[in-house]
């Protein structure tokens, strides 16, 4: 992913379609695109994956909630989202199998009658899964349930077991992007859309975009393309009144948070799902590199212009929401980090606006006759793929081109030559500790060599940014000149994950990420200085409102 090279190709080239937004439906649109044989501009205004798609709960799954409320309310709508989850999850799974895999949830229940109700479910949700791999759900008694949960409160009675999938939402968008860049797309993250240029009745003609990095203050760019596709999630309502004034409001954003406690609380590799909480909503308890993630809330949100983040009571709702489940719970003390996200949901006309639990997570496409803007509204992870076939067959429809989408079995960067014991290679070759070799292999597929073989020129690039975690100094020096980072954050939040497995050791590390950083892209010691600031604070913040710090 060339930085200059892109921005050349997008200031002085033509594009059948430009898409807005480089998040997972972004990303996966570009690509869908590109591989039809359009040529295709990819614009973020943060970073890949910056927003929504990083701020999962992480599961590639139909959504067990929505299949309850289908039966509960005889909503076809909610059935309908089932079943696209289901459909495109063996996607997902198959075409980066280095960044997702199947697991096992486990729902603990207290009598006979909770495990004949949620068995029956979880069956009926298997049923959906056509064509699927993945085991069917099975009811465990008491014993088998505490040898895979030795931490659940005694009172349990049984449990039922069924799985979905997992994956690394960050790296998983950005190996979306970093395909379609491979496949002939110009990406550019950290560029903002500024505004649209239009023909006299109100066609988009080209969008003007401003670059967001301080090295490259007043650059603006025109993009020159035939058809736009508005993919920012959350903000697409901002995209929408800009391409047209007259446009009315259609998206209800809803923050969920989530807090990561350490791996003692649930020391095995099943995740757990907690089917009811006081305000009719599902949380999930879920292992995540080596530490334990749970989440999620749901609560409007109205400030778009405030990054959605952890907050004090917020914290004091998961603990709660664990406690019926739990022979020990987590205090205050034991969260490590915890992050907020956006959902981009789709008001339907008359419902509550405040009731963001009984909006759907389907998606529509919008064509605006008068600008000529098409947008991807609404939607969830597990059907990027299809919502970005949906919205490239409206472009092709107004291009009146016939090509059809290719991306349901295309591997993405890393996936297609991955297997689960490539480490085994790479702790050889490389004299690699085993959980340095897993974490290369598992992150970046078949490109870990790639990352590996610039410890040749440079043997202080095997060392570990901090002792207790798997990352090296390769992937710093790797993610900029290979995966388009280039903030301190860029690389702790979505390159690794490590802002989300622990402040604390995060703002330990920031330094040597910073050395390596500035070396590679020519920080001066001002400007390094300034960014090991900024994000130090930025972290503290985030620990300030969680009431953590």
């Amino acid at each position: 992913m060339n930085r200059k090279e892109n921005i050349r190709q997008l200031k002085t080239e033509t594009f059948d379609v430009c898409v807005i937004g480089g998040g997972a439906s972004g990303a996966g649109a570009a690509l869908d695109a590109v591989t039809r044989g359009l040529k295709v501009a990819l614009i973020e205004r943060k970073d890949f994956a910056s927003e929504t798609s990083s701020r999962s709960t992480k599961l590639i799954h139909g959504g067990v909630r929505y299949l309850e409320q289908a039966f509960k309310n005889l909503d076809l709508g909610q059935l309908r989202q089932v079943k696209h989850g289901l459909e495109e999850r063996r996607f997902v799974l198959r075409n980066a199998p280095h960044l997702a895999h199947p697991l096992a949830l486990i729902t603990p229940v207290f009598n006979a009658f909770e495990a004949a109700y949620f068995s029956a479910g979880l069956l009926l949700y298997g049923l959906f899964a056509k064509n699927d791999s993945l085991p069917k759900a099975k009811w465990l008694n008491k014993k088998k349930t505490f040898e895979k949960i030795p931490t659940l409160s005694k009172t349990v009675h049984s449990s039922v077991m069924y799985y979905d999938g997992q994956l690394d939402d960050a790296r998983y968008c950005l190996a979306l992007a970093h395909s379609a860049d491979e496949a002939g797309a110009a990406t550019l993250n950290h560029a903002a859309l500024a505004g649209f240029t239009k023909d006299e009745n109100g066609k988009i003609l080209s969008a003007i975009v401003k670059s967001q990095l301080p090295e490259e203050h007043g650059m603006e760019i025109e993009i020159k393309a035939k058809i736009f596709v508005n993919c920012t999630g959350p903000f697409s309502d901002a995209v929408r009144m800009m391409a047209n004034s007259e446009e009315k409001a259609r998206i209800i954003p809803s923050k969920g948070v989530h807090i990561l406690i350490p791996k003692e609380f649930l020391p095995g590799k099943e995740a757990m799902l907690i089917p009811k909480t006081k305000d009719g909503r599902v949380v999930f308890v879920i292992p995540f590199e080596n530490k334990v993630m749970v989440g999620t809330t749901d609560t409007p949100y109205h400030e778009l212009e405030k990054e959605p983040i952890l907050e004090s009571d917020e914290v004091d709702y998961l603990l709660e929401t664990m406690g019926p489940f739990f022979s020990k719970l987590p205090e205050r003390k034991d969260i490590l980090s915890g992050f907020g996200g956006l959902r981009p949901l789709i008001s339907e006309k008359g419902s509550n606006p405040n009731d963001t639990k009984s909006l759907l997570r389907d998606h529509a496409v919008e064509i605006d006759e008068k600008s000529g803007l098409i947008s991807l509204l609404g939607g969830k992870w597990t059907t990027y793929r299809l919502m970005g076939q949906d919205v490239i067959d409206a472009v092709c429809k107004e291009l009146k081109v016939a090509a059809k989408s290719q991306t349901k079995e295309y591997y993405l960067v890393g996936g297609e030559n991955y297997r689960s014991d490539n480490y085994q290679n790479l702790m050889n070759t490389y004299a690699l500790p085993e959980d340095v070799a897993k974490h290369v292999s598992g992150k970046y597929g078949d490109m870990a060599e790639k990352v590996l073989a610039l410890t040749h020129f440079d043997e202080s690039l095997t060392q570990r940014l901090h002792a207790d975690y798997p990352f090296t100094g390769a992937e710093v020096v790797y993610t900029v000149r290979e995966e388009m980072a280039v903030s301190l954050r860029d690389f702790f939040a979505r390159r690794t994950r490590f802002e989300l497995l622990s402040w604390e050791d995060a703002k330990e590390s920031i330094p040597k990420v910073a050395d390596l950083m500035g070396e590679e892209l020519g920080w001066t010691p001002e400007q390094k200085s300034a960014n090991i600031t900024a994000y130090s604070n930025e972290i503290s913040h985030f620990q300030i409102q969680a009431g953590v710090a």
